[in-house]
């Protein structure tokens, strides 16, 4: 018998390897079916790649401080129009109401009257009121005229200059204390009383003030005396000076008639002896002369 030797040969590329005894059986390719009498069986599920957001997505970490940002800068946005409404809304000083009717260029200062709750410029030709002040609830008492200015007081003691040429602003307000008792009984005639042009005297029965017409500032004062009174209208110019009764009981010691007259000035209480105190320039028309402030009688 002859014994043929064993050819030993390479697998064939396409053959698969062999699979172990213990090992499962091959899965078909996906697009083949399974073979039938074996249990499919389940595909993996697909998991897509992860993929970053990007950064100008909410989500994104870095857009995270805007997105925080975005609700407080809405709120004060909305808020501004609010607090500009208000603003508006806010009552105006001293209630001042100013209303402009015309403008005329040609007549700088025009004159003045009082009505029953407002100041006004009226053109001299038609009478029409020009500009018109007005204060809530209160009522002007008289109005004079100085260096182009509208000088009134009022029901509750407060003085005030308006612009006279156009009534553009108020220039300023001062208050009397404790007159408004007094101006509801006896009015304001007599209590404006311009010293010149710069100076403004505010006549009232405990005191006479004056203030200075270019900003309202107070430069004396003057006490009526002990258990006496200034009547306001009972008031007259004599060149530069003003005389202003002062009223006294029976015993009161004024010493004579002529006590119970006072002169004033610009510069306040006209004495023989009254010094300079340094504060105002002196003039021809005020020899060693200067203002007064309160000083005693």
């Amino acid at each position: 018998m002859v014994v043929l030797p064993v050819e030993v040969t390479a697998p064939h590329p396409d053959a698969a390897p062999p699979r172990p005894p213990d090992a499962a059986p091959p899965r078909p390719p996906a697009d083949e079916p399974a073979p039938q009498g074996s249990a499919a069986l389940p595909r993996p599920a697909t998991v897509p790649p992860t993929e970053s957001a990007p950064q100008d997505h909410p989500c994104h970490p870095r857009s995270r401080p805007l997105h925080r940002l975005l609700p407080p800068a809405l709120a004060l946005l909305l808020a501004v129009p609010v607090i500009a409404a208000a603003y508006q809304a806010r009552p105006t000083p001293y209630g001042d109401h100013i209303t402009v009717h015309a403008r005329v260029e040609h007549e700088a200062r025009p004159p003045l009257r009082t009505t029953r709750d407002a100041v006004e410029a009226y053109d001299t030709e038609t009478g029409r009121p020009r500009w018109t002040y007005a204060r809530e609830g209160r009522r002007p008492l008289a109005v004079v005229p100085a260096r182009g200015e509208a000088i009134a007081i009022w029901d509750d003691g407060l003085v005030t200059d308006t612009a006279r040429g156009d009534g553009g602003a108020v220039r300023w307000h001062r208050a009397l204390p404790g007159t408004s008792p007094w101006l509801a009984d006896h009015g304001g005639n007599g209590v404006l009383r311009p010293l010149g042009a710069r100076m403004l005297a505010v006549v009232t029965p405990q005191r006479i003030a004056a203030y200075r017409i270019a900003d309202g500032d107070l430069r004396w004062v003057l006490p009526a005396g002990r258990g006496c009174e200034f009547a306001p209208a009972r008031a007259v110019r004599l060149g530069t000076a003003l005389l202003i009764a002062q009223p006294c009981p029976a015993d009161a010691a004024t010493g004579s008639w002529t006590g119970e007259i006072i002169a004033v000035d610009d510069l306040g209480r006209i004495t023989p002896d009254r010094t300079p105190l340094g504060n105002e320039r002196h003039s021809a028309g005020h020899p060693n002369a200067e203002k007064m402030v309160a000083r005693p009688r």
